[in-house]
Protein backbone atom coordinates (compact mmCIF):
# COMPACT_ATOMS: atom_id res chain seq x y z
CA UNK A 1 0.00 0.00 0.00
CA UNK A 2 2.90 2.21 0.87
CA UNK A 3 3.86 1.98 -2.82
CA UNK A 4 1.12 2.55 -4.35
CA UNK A 5 0.16 5.53 -2.42
CA UNK A 6 3.51 7.43 -3.23
CA UNK A 7 2.35 5.88 -7.30
CA UNK A 8 -0.91 7.72 -7.08
CA UNK A 9 0.95 10.96 -5.52
CA UNK A 10 3.24 10.78 -8.51
CA UNK A 11 0.23 10.50 -10.99
CA UNK A 12 -1.56 12.89 -9.46
CA UNK A 13 1.43 15.72 -9.45
CA UNK A 14 1.34 16.05 -13.26
CA UNK A 15 3.78 18.84 -14.71
CA UNK A 16 2.13 18.62 -18.04
CA UNK A 17 -1.14 19.95 -17.03
CA UNK A 18 -1.45 23.53 -17.27
CA UNK A 19 -3.97 23.74 -14.85
CA UNK A 20 -1.71 21.58 -12.49
CA UNK A 21 0.70 23.60 -13.07
CA UNK A 22 -0.99 26.22 -11.57
CA UNK A 23 -1.97 24.84 -8.08
CA UNK A 24 0.06 25.66 -4.80
CA UNK A 25 2.04 22.62 -4.01
CA UNK A 26 -0.71 21.15 -1.25
CA UNK A 27 -3.31 21.08 -3.96
CA UNK A 28 -1.60 19.64 -6.69
CA UNK A 29 -1.08 16.63 -4.41
CA UNK A 30 -4.85 15.86 -4.18
CA UNK A 31 -4.85 16.03 -8.04
CA UNK A 32 -8.13 16.73 -10.04
CA UNK A 33 -10.11 13.24 -9.37
CA UNK A 34 -13.18 13.82 -7.23
CA UNK A 35 -13.34 10.92 -4.66
CA UNK A 36 -15.63 8.29 -5.15
CA UNK A 37 -19.13 7.61 -3.95
CA UNK A 38 -20.88 4.73 -2.77
CA UNK A 39 -22.33 3.17 -6.95
CA UNK A 40 -20.18 5.45 -8.60
CA UNK A 41 -17.96 2.09 -9.41
CA UNK A 42 -20.61 1.86 -12.47
CA UNK A 43 -18.42 4.51 -14.12
CA UNK A 44 -15.32 2.97 -13.80
CA UNK A 45 -12.55 2.27 -10.96
CA UNK A 46 -9.10 2.03 -11.12
CA UNK A 47 -9.18 -1.22 -11.97
CA UNK A 48 -10.96 -1.01 -14.70
CA UNK A 49 -9.40 2.21 -15.87
CA UNK A 50 -5.51 -0.44 -16.07
CA UNK A 51 -7.57 -2.72 -18.02
CA UNK A 52 -8.90 -0.56 -20.38
CA UNK A 53 -5.34 0.74 -21.11
CA UNK A 54 -3.71 -2.70 -21.43
CA UNK A 55 -6.02 -5.19 -22.52
CA UNK A 56 -5.79 -4.14 -26.21
CA UNK A 57 -2.42 -5.16 -26.26
CA UNK A 58 -3.37 -8.20 -28.25
CA UNK A 59 -0.45 -10.96 -27.78
CA UNK A 60 -0.43 -10.87 -24.00
CA UNK A 61 -2.11 -12.63 -21.58
CA UNK A 62 -3.87 -10.94 -18.80
CA UNK A 63 -4.50 -12.19 -15.72
CA UNK A 64 -6.71 -10.95 -12.75
CA UNK A 65 -5.95 -11.97 -9.39
CA UNK A 66 -9.20 -11.86 -7.31
CA UNK A 67 -12.17 -12.82 -7.61
CA UNK A 68 -14.24 -14.17 -10.69
CA UNK A 69 -16.45 -10.88 -10.39
CA UNK A 70 -13.92 -8.71 -11.18
CA UNK A 71 -12.84 -10.51 -14.19
CA UNK A 72 -16.23 -11.13 -15.49
CA UNK A 73 -17.35 -7.26 -15.15
CA UNK A 74 -14.16 -5.99 -17.03
CA UNK A 75 -13.61 -8.13 -19.94
CA UNK A 76 -13.86 -7.02 -23.21
CA UNK A 77 -15.61 -3.89 -22.32
CA UNK A 78 -14.31 -2.18 -25.03
CA UNK A 79 -14.66 -2.59 -29.18
CA UNK A 80 -10.81 -2.54 -29.83
CA UNK A 81 -9.71 -4.79 -32.90
CA UNK A 82 -6.84 -6.86 -33.16
CA UNK A 83 -5.15 -7.46 -37.22
CA UNK A 84 -3.68 -10.48 -35.55
CA UNK A 85 -3.17 -12.09 -32.09
CA UNK A 86 -6.85 -13.18 -30.52
CA UNK A 87 -5.22 -14.30 -26.67
CA UNK A 88 -6.03 -11.02 -25.51
CA UNK A 89 -9.82 -11.96 -25.32
CA UNK A 90 -9.16 -15.08 -23.53
CA UNK A 91 -10.38 -14.66 -20.03
CA UNK A 92 -8.19 -15.09 -17.32
CA UNK A 93 -8.06 -15.09 -13.64
CA UNK A 94 -7.34 -16.53 -10.44
CA UNK A 95 -10.72 -16.76 -9.31
CA UNK A 96 -10.12 -16.56 -5.31
CA UNK A 97 -12.59 -18.09 -3.03
CA UNK A 98 -13.48 -17.07 0.40
CA UNK A 99 -11.41 -20.02 1.64
CA UNK A 100 -8.30 -18.98 -0.13
CA UNK A 101 -8.73 -15.16 1.18
CA UNK A 102 -9.18 -16.56 4.79
CA UNK A 103 -6.27 -19.17 4.97
CA UNK A 104 -3.43 -16.69 2.84
CA UNK A 105 -3.67 -18.82 -0.48
CA UNK A 106 -3.64 -16.32 -2.90
CA UNK A 107 0.10 -15.94 -3.40
CA UNK A 108 0.67 -19.43 -3.82
CA UNK A 109 -2.41 -19.36 -6.46
CA UNK A 110 -1.31 -17.11 -8.29
CA UNK A 111 2.19 -18.18 -8.84
CA UNK A 112 0.38 -21.49 -10.00
CA UNK A 113 -2.21 -19.78 -12.50
CA UNK A 114 1.43 -17.90 -14.13
CA UNK A 115 2.98 -21.16 -14.80
CA UNK A 116 -0.47 -22.77 -16.20
CA UNK A 117 -0.72 -19.73 -18.87
CA UNK A 118 3.01 -20.08 -19.57
CA UNK A 119 2.79 -23.79 -20.13
CA UNK A 120 -0.73 -23.69 -21.98
CA UNK A 121 -0.51 -20.69 -24.32
CA UNK A 122 3.46 -19.53 -24.34
CA UNK A 123 2.75 -15.65 -24.34
CA UNK A 124 5.39 -13.14 -24.79
CA UNK A 125 4.15 -12.01 -21.51
CA UNK A 126 1.51 -11.84 -18.83
CA UNK A 127 0.25 -8.71 -16.82
CA UNK A 128 -1.03 -9.62 -13.73
CA UNK A 129 -4.14 -7.02 -12.16
CA UNK A 130 -4.48 -6.92 -8.35
CA UNK A 131 -8.26 -6.11 -7.18
CA UNK A 132 -9.66 -4.48 -4.04
CA UNK A 133 -9.81 -8.28 -2.53
CA UNK A 134 -5.85 -9.26 -3.00
CA UNK A 135 -4.75 -5.22 -2.19
CA UNK A 136 -6.78 -5.31 0.94
CA UNK A 137 -5.21 -8.75 2.04
CA UNK A 138 -1.86 -7.87 1.81
CA UNK A 139 -1.06 -10.08 -2.02
CA UNK A 140 2.48 -8.92 -3.07
CA UNK A 141 1.70 -9.48 -6.64
CA UNK A 142 4.94 -7.53 -7.21
CA UNK A 143 6.73 -10.24 -5.11
CA UNK A 144 5.65 -13.39 -6.69
CA UNK A 145 5.99 -11.59 -10.58
CA UNK A 146 9.70 -11.10 -9.94
CA UNK A 147 9.88 -14.49 -8.72
CA UNK A 148 7.82 -15.79 -11.55
CA UNK A 149 9.77 -14.00 -14.35
CA UNK A 150 13.11 -15.72 -12.97
CA UNK A 151 11.02 -19.05 -12.89
CA UNK A 152 9.61 -18.91 -16.48
CA UNK A 153 11.75 -16.80 -18.35
CA UNK A 154 9.49 -14.13 -19.43
CA UNK A 155 8.21 -10.68 -18.07
CA UNK A 156 5.14 -10.77 -15.83
CA UNK A 157 4.54 -7.31 -15.17
CA UNK A 158 2.49 -6.35 -12.27
CA UNK A 159 -0.47 -3.80 -12.74
CA UNK A 160 -0.94 -2.43 -8.85
CA UNK A 161 -4.15 -0.42 -9.47
CA UNK A 162 -7.28 -2.35 -7.28
CA UNK A 163 -10.45 -0.69 -7.55
CA UNK A 164 -10.69 1.03 -4.41
CA UNK A 165 -7.46 3.36 -5.20
CA UNK A 166 -9.67 5.76 -7.31
CA UNK A 167 -11.24 6.58 -10.72
CA UNK A 168 -11.06 4.87 -14.11
CA UNK A 169 -9.14 7.67 -14.65
CA UNK A 170 -6.54 7.23 -12.23
CA UNK A 171 -6.30 3.95 -13.22
CA UNK A 172 -5.53 4.47 -17.00
CA UNK A 173 -2.30 6.58 -15.84
CA UNK A 174 -1.28 3.62 -13.00
CA UNK A 175 -1.26 1.54 -16.24
CA UNK A 176 0.73 4.13 -18.12
CA UNK A 177 3.21 3.73 -14.83
CA UNK A 178 3.32 -0.27 -15.32
CA UNK A 179 4.19 0.64 -19.06
CA UNK A 180 7.00 2.41 -18.13
CA UNK A 181 8.01 0.76 -15.21
CA UNK A 182 8.28 -2.73 -16.40
CA UNK A 183 7.96 -2.77 -20.45
CA UNK A 184 8.97 0.17 -22.36
CA UNK A 185 12.80 0.49 -22.54
CA UNK A 186 13.18 -3.16 -22.01
CA UNK A 187 13.85 -4.34 -25.85
CA UNK A 188 16.24 -2.76 -27.93
CA UNK A 189 15.21 -2.36 -31.34
CA UNK A 190 17.74 -3.19 -34.16
CA UNK A 191 15.59 -1.29 -37.24
CA UNK A 192 14.96 2.08 -35.81
CA UNK A 193 14.69 4.74 -38.56
CA UNK A 194 14.45 8.54 -38.45
CA UNK A 195 10.91 8.00 -39.23
CA UNK A 196 9.52 6.16 -36.19
CA UNK A 197 6.74 7.34 -34.07
CA UNK A 198 4.31 6.01 -31.50
CA UNK A 199 0.54 7.10 -31.33
CA UNK A 200 -0.39 7.10 -27.43
CA UNK A 201 -3.85 7.22 -26.33
CA UNK A 202 -5.25 5.70 -29.68
CA UNK A 203 -7.57 2.51 -28.65
CA UNK A 204 -8.73 0.91 -32.23
CA UNK A 205 -11.64 1.28 -31.68
CA UNK A 206 -13.88 -0.35 -34.13
CA UNK A 207 -10.92 -0.85 -35.84
CA UNK A 208 -10.61 3.24 -36.90
CA UNK A 209 -7.04 3.61 -36.42
CA UNK A 210 -6.60 0.88 -39.28
CA UNK A 211 -8.27 3.95 -41.34
CA UNK A 212 -5.63 6.08 -40.42
CA UNK A 213 -2.17 4.36 -40.66
CA UNK A 214 -2.50 3.73 -44.76
CA UNK A 215 -1.71 7.83 -44.60
CA UNK A 216 1.23 6.90 -42.64
CA UNK A 217 2.31 4.34 -44.55
CA UNK A 218 2.21 6.65 -47.80
CA UNK A 219 4.50 9.18 -46.17
CA UNK A 220 6.81 6.55 -45.06
CA UNK A 221 6.28 6.46 -41.66
CA UNK A 222 6.51 3.93 -39.07
CA UNK A 223 3.92 3.56 -36.20
CA UNK A 224 6.60 1.70 -33.84
CA UNK A 225 4.17 1.28 -30.79
CA UNK A 226 0.49 2.46 -30.72
CA UNK A 227 -0.18 2.37 -27.23
CA UNK A 228 -2.60 0.60 -27.01
CA UNK A 229 -5.00 -0.07 -29.62
CA UNK A 230 -4.00 -2.86 -31.49
CA UNK A 231 -0.24 -3.09 -29.78
CA UNK A 232 2.01 -6.31 -29.72
CA UNK A 233 4.69 -6.57 -26.68
CA UNK A 234 7.48 -5.93 -28.21
CA UNK A 235 6.43 -3.16 -29.82
CA UNK A 236 5.74 -1.19 -26.72
CA UNK A 237 8.63 -2.87 -24.99
CA UNK A 238 10.78 -0.93 -27.92
CA UNK A 239 8.86 2.18 -28.12
CA UNK A 240 11.68 4.28 -26.01
CA UNK A 241 13.38 4.09 -29.82
CA UNK A 242 10.61 6.26 -31.44
CA UNK A 243 11.27 9.57 -32.85
CA UNK A 244 8.12 11.08 -31.75
CA UNK A 245 4.79 10.71 -30.34
CA UNK A 246 1.13 12.27 -30.71
CA UNK A 247 -0.71 12.31 -27.98
CA UNK A 248 -4.60 11.50 -28.77
CA UNK A 249 -6.23 11.07 -25.09
CA UNK A 250 -4.54 13.17 -22.83
CA UNK A 251 -7.16 12.51 -19.94
CA UNK A 252 -6.39 9.00 -19.75
CA UNK A 253 -2.07 8.74 -20.49
CA UNK A 254 -0.65 12.58 -20.13
CA UNK A 255 1.99 11.15 -18.00
CA UNK A 256 3.65 8.38 -19.87
CA UNK A 257 3.98 10.78 -22.75
CA UNK A 258 5.47 13.42 -20.69
CA UNK A 259 7.96 10.69 -19.03
CA UNK A 260 8.67 8.92 -22.17
CA UNK A 261 9.95 12.88 -23.27
CA UNK A 262 11.77 13.22 -19.85
CA UNK A 263 13.71 9.65 -20.02
CA UNK A 264 14.12 9.37 -24.02
CA UNK A 265 13.77 12.78 -25.36
CA UNK A 266 10.70 11.81 -27.68
CA UNK A 267 8.52 14.89 -28.16
CA UNK A 268 5.09 14.87 -28.41
CA UNK A 269 1.99 16.88 -29.24
CA UNK A 270 -1.92 16.52 -28.46
CA UNK A 271 -3.78 16.07 -31.86
CA UNK A 272 -6.87 14.32 -33.13
CA UNK A 273 -7.76 11.93 -36.48
CA UNK A 274 -11.28 13.27 -35.77
CA UNK A 275 -13.01 15.44 -38.21
CA UNK A 276 -10.65 16.58 -41.74
CA UNK A 277 -9.05 19.45 -39.98
CA UNK A 278 -7.84 17.95 -37.11
CA UNK A 279 -6.61 14.70 -39.77
CA UNK A 280 -4.83 16.83 -41.46
CA UNK A 281 -3.38 18.77 -38.70
CA UNK A 282 -2.24 15.69 -37.24
CA UNK A 283 -0.14 14.69 -40.04
CA UNK A 284 1.20 17.98 -40.64
CA UNK A 285 2.73 17.74 -36.91
CA UNK A 286 3.88 14.39 -36.68
CA UNK A 287 6.03 15.39 -40.02
CA UNK A 288 7.44 18.86 -38.23
CA UNK A 289 8.46 16.78 -35.55
CA UNK A 290 10.25 14.48 -37.44
CA UNK A 291 11.81 16.57 -39.43
CA UNK A 292 13.04 18.51 -35.84
CA UNK A 293 14.39 15.07 -35.05
CA UNK A 294 16.68 14.66 -37.89
CA UNK A 295 14.24 13.46 -40.70
CA UNK A 296 14.39 14.93 -44.36
CA UNK A 297 12.56 18.09 -45.07
CA UNK A 298 11.31 16.41 -47.95
CA UNK A 299 8.64 14.82 -45.90
CA UNK A 300 7.12 18.26 -45.33
CA UNK A 301 5.95 18.72 -49.30
CA UNK A 302 5.14 14.64 -49.51
CA UNK A 303 2.48 15.50 -46.31
CA UNK A 304 1.18 18.67 -48.38
CA UNK A 305 0.33 16.87 -51.41
CA UNK A 306 -1.11 13.47 -49.58
CA UNK A 307 -3.45 16.12 -47.43
CA UNK A 308 -4.54 18.14 -50.59
CA UNK A 309 -5.52 14.75 -52.26
CA UNK A 310 -7.35 13.34 -49.62
CA UNK A 311 -8.69 16.02 -48.28
CA UNK A 312 -10.22 16.79 -51.76
CA UNK A 313 -11.82 13.53 -51.64
CA UNK A 314 -13.43 13.60 -48.52
CA UNK A 315 -15.16 17.09 -49.33
CA UNK A 316 -16.63 15.35 -53.17
CA UNK A 317 -17.60 12.60 -50.85
CA UNK A 318 -19.32 14.91 -47.85
CA UNK A 319 -20.94 17.38 -50.35
CA UNK A 320 -24.14 14.88 -50.86
CA UNK A 321 -24.81 15.13 -47.32
CA UNK A 322 -24.58 19.08 -46.83
CA UNK A 323 -28.26 19.99 -48.32
CA UNK A 324 -29.62 17.11 -45.98
CA UNK A 325 -27.55 18.25 -42.71
CA UNK A 326 -26.64 21.81 -42.64
CA UNK A 327 -28.47 23.26 -39.90
CA UNK A 328 -29.35 20.04 -38.27
CA UNK A 329 -28.68 20.49 -34.57
CA UNK A 330 -26.47 17.87 -32.77
CA UNK A 331 -26.53 17.44 -28.68
CA UNK A 332 -22.89 15.83 -28.15
CA UNK A 333 -22.99 14.20 -24.46
CA UNK A 334 -19.72 12.95 -24.49
CA UNK A 335 -16.11 13.38 -23.18
CA UNK A 336 -12.60 13.31 -23.22
CA UNK A 337 -10.76 14.39 -26.50
CA UNK A 338 -14.19 13.58 -28.60
CA UNK A 339 -15.87 16.97 -26.34
CA UNK A 340 -13.77 19.11 -28.94
CA UNK A 341 -12.49 17.16 -31.83
CA UNK A 342 -16.28 16.10 -32.99
CA UNK A 343 -17.84 19.35 -32.41
CA UNK A 344 -14.73 20.38 -34.75
CA UNK A 345 -15.50 17.63 -37.18
CA UNK A 346 -19.31 18.26 -36.99
CA UNK A 347 -19.30 22.03 -37.84
CA UNK A 348 -17.52 21.52 -40.21
CA UNK A 349 -20.48 20.43 -42.66
CA UNK A 350 -22.54 23.14 -41.55
CA UNK A 351 -23.77 20.93 -38.47
CA UNK A 352 -24.84 22.90 -35.56
CA UNK A 353 -24.04 21.98 -31.86
CA UNK A 354 -26.72 22.64 -29.32
CA UNK A 355 -24.49 21.16 -26.58
CA UNK A 356 -21.47 19.30 -25.69
CA UNK A 357 -20.53 17.72 -22.36
CA UNK A 358 -17.03 18.49 -20.67
CA UNK A 359 -17.20 16.07 -17.85
CA UNK A 360 -14.17 14.26 -18.67
CA UNK A 361 -13.01 17.12 -20.67
CA UNK A 362 -9.14 18.61 -19.59
CA UNK A 363 -9.02 22.00 -18.99
CA UNK A 364 -7.14 22.22 -22.79
CA UNK A 365 -9.94 20.21 -23.86
CA UNK A 366 -12.99 22.45 -22.47
CA UNK A 367 -10.36 26.23 -24.00
CA UNK A 368 -11.29 24.40 -27.55
CA UNK A 369 -14.66 24.15 -27.44
CA UNK A 370 -14.85 27.55 -26.21
CA UNK A 371 -12.67 28.60 -29.21
CA UNK A 372 -15.21 26.19 -31.11
CA UNK A 373 -18.48 27.37 -29.69
CA UNK A 374 -17.72 31.08 -28.94
CA UNK A 375 -20.63 30.35 -26.38
CA UNK A 376 -19.99 28.72 -22.96
CA UNK A 377 -23.58 28.35 -22.35
CA UNK A 378 -23.13 25.31 -24.84
CA UNK A 379 -20.98 23.18 -22.08
CA UNK A 380 -22.59 21.58 -19.43
CA UNK A 381 -20.09 19.29 -16.79
CA UNK A 382 -23.64 17.11 -16.51
CA UNK A 383 -26.47 16.65 -17.32
CA UNK A 384 -29.79 15.01 -15.39
CA UNK A 385 -31.16 12.44 -17.37
CA UNK A 386 -34.62 14.25 -16.86
CA UNK A 387 -32.96 17.57 -18.17
CA UNK A 388 -31.41 15.70 -20.94
CA UNK A 389 -34.68 14.03 -21.97
CA UNK A 390 -36.61 17.58 -21.41
CA UNK A 391 -34.57 18.73 -24.29
CA UNK A 392 -34.81 16.16 -26.36
CA UNK A 393 -38.18 16.04 -26.46
CA UNK A 394 -38.78 19.88 -26.70
CA UNK A 395 -36.96 19.60 -29.85
CA UNK A 396 -34.05 21.31 -29.11
CA UNK A 397 -31.75 18.80 -31.12
CA UNK A 398 -32.25 16.65 -33.93
CA UNK A 399 -30.10 14.18 -32.91
CA UNK A 400 -27.78 13.05 -29.97
CA UNK A 401 -24.60 11.60 -29.99
CA UNK A 402 -23.35 9.75 -26.88
CA UNK A 403 -22.32 6.27 -24.93
CA UNK A 404 -24.66 3.50 -24.86
CA UNK A 405 -25.65 4.63 -21.07
CA UNK A 406 -27.90 7.43 -22.45
CA UNK A 407 -29.19 5.78 -25.23
CA UNK A 408 -32.78 4.97 -23.73
CA UNK A 409 -33.21 8.90 -23.04
CA UNK A 410 -33.29 9.74 -26.93
CA UNK A 411 -35.70 7.05 -27.41
CA UNK A 412 -38.00 8.18 -24.99
CA UNK A 413 -38.13 11.38 -26.05
CA UNK A 414 -38.33 9.93 -29.77
CA UNK A 415 -35.31 11.47 -30.91
CA UNK A 416 -32.16 9.87 -33.28
CA UNK A 417 -29.57 8.71 -31.53
CA UNK A 418 -25.87 7.38 -32.86
CA UNK A 419 -23.33 5.90 -30.56
CA UNK A 420 -20.07 7.76 -30.64
CA UNK A 421 -18.10 5.90 -27.36
CA UNK A 422 -16.07 2.86 -27.16
CA UNK A 423 -19.07 0.57 -27.76
CA UNK A 424 -19.66 1.70 -31.45
CA UNK A 425 -19.76 -0.54 -34.71
CA UNK A 426 -18.51 2.00 -37.15
CA UNK A 427 -14.71 3.64 -37.13
CA UNK A 428 -14.83 7.43 -37.79
CA UNK A 429 -11.07 8.07 -37.29
CA UNK A 430 -9.27 10.13 -40.16
CA UNK A 431 -10.35 10.76 -43.89
CA UNK A 432 -12.66 8.26 -44.73
CA UNK A 433 -14.02 8.20 -40.91
CA UNK A 434 -15.44 11.64 -40.65
CA UNK A 435 -17.48 10.74 -44.82
CA UNK A 436 -18.52 7.73 -42.26
CA UNK A 437 -19.87 9.58 -39.56
CA UNK A 438 -21.82 12.17 -41.22
CA UNK A 439 -23.24 8.96 -43.46
CA UNK A 440 -24.13 7.49 -40.19
CA UNK A 441 -25.60 10.88 -38.71
CA UNK A 442 -27.25 11.08 -42.31
CA UNK A 443 -29.21 7.66 -41.81
CA UNK A 444 -30.23 8.14 -38.01
CA UNK A 445 -31.65 11.55 -38.52
CA UNK A 446 -33.79 10.54 -42.11
CA UNK A 447 -34.83 7.06 -40.95
CA UNK A 448 -38.30 7.23 -41.60
CA UNK A 449 -39.18 5.02 -37.93
CA UNK A 450 -39.07 8.50 -36.65
CA UNK A 451 -42.27 9.93 -38.49
CA UNK A 452 -43.87 6.48 -37.28
CA UNK A 453 -43.08 6.81 -33.45
CA UNK A 454 -44.19 10.49 -33.69
CA UNK A 455 -47.61 9.75 -34.59
CA UNK A 456 -49.91 10.50 -31.75
CA UNK A 457 -51.19 6.43 -30.73
CA UNK A 458 -54.95 5.56 -31.75
CA UNK A 459 -56.45 5.80 -28.49
CA UNK A 460 -55.10 9.27 -28.00
CA UNK A 461 -56.60 10.53 -31.21
CA UNK A 462 -59.89 8.70 -30.30
CA UNK A 463 -59.68 10.37 -26.48
CA UNK A 464 -59.29 14.02 -28.66
CA UNK A 465 -61.98 13.57 -30.74
CA UNK A 466 -64.25 12.35 -27.93
CA UNK A 467 -63.24 15.27 -25.57
CA UNK A 468 -64.01 17.93 -28.74
CA UNK A 469 -67.51 16.03 -29.51
CA UNK A 470 -68.65 16.38 -26.12
CA UNK A 471 -67.95 19.98 -25.98
CA UNK A 472 -69.56 21.06 -29.50
CA UNK A 473 -72.74 18.30 -29.30
CA UNK A 474 -75.69 19.66 -29.03
CA UNK A 475 -78.93 18.27 -26.10
CA UNK A 476 -80.58 16.10 -29.08
CA UNK A 477 -79.60 12.92 -30.66
CA UNK A 478 -77.42 15.05 -32.84
CA UNK A 479 -74.50 14.04 -30.75
CA UNK A 480 -76.18 10.80 -30.33
CA UNK A 481 -75.51 10.24 -34.02
CA UNK A 482 -71.56 11.83 -33.89
CA UNK A 483 -70.60 9.43 -31.27
CA UNK A 484 -71.44 6.29 -33.97
CA UNK A 485 -68.59 7.69 -35.88
CA UNK A 486 -66.18 9.24 -33.31
CA UNK A 487 -64.43 5.59 -34.01
CA UNK A 488 -64.01 6.48 -37.90
CA UNK A 489 -63.47 9.92 -37.15
CA UNK A 490 -60.42 9.48 -35.03
CA UNK A 491 -58.67 6.62 -37.03
CA UNK A 492 -58.67 9.21 -39.80
CA UNK A 493 -57.66 12.18 -37.93
CA UNK A 494 -54.72 9.73 -37.05
CA UNK A 495 -53.75 9.12 -40.48
CA UNK A 496 -53.90 12.81 -41.02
Amino acid sequence: MPLLNAKVQDVFDEPACEKNRSKDSKARKNGCSKPLIPGAAAGGCAFDGAKIVLQPITDVAHLIHGPLGCEGNSWDNRGSASSGPTLWRTSFTTDLTETEVVMGHGERKLFKAIREIKEAYAPPAIFVYSTCVTALIGDDIEAVCKRAAEKFGLPVVPVNAPGFAGSKNLGNKLAGEALLDHVIGSVEPNDVTAYDINIIGEFNLSGEFWLVKPLLDRLGIRVRACIPGDARYLDIASAHRAKASMLVCSTALINLARKMEELWDIPFFEGSFYGITDTSEALRQIAKLLVMQGADPEILERTEALIAEEEAIAWMKLAAYRPRLEGKRVLLNTGGVKSWSVVHALMEVGIEIVGTSVKKSTPEDKERIKQLLKDEKHLFESMAPRELYNMLADGKADIMLSGGRTQFIALKAKTPWLDINQERHHPYAGYDGMVELVRQIDLAIHNPIWMEVREPAPWECQHAVEEELTNTKSENETGYVLQNFVGAVAGSFCKR
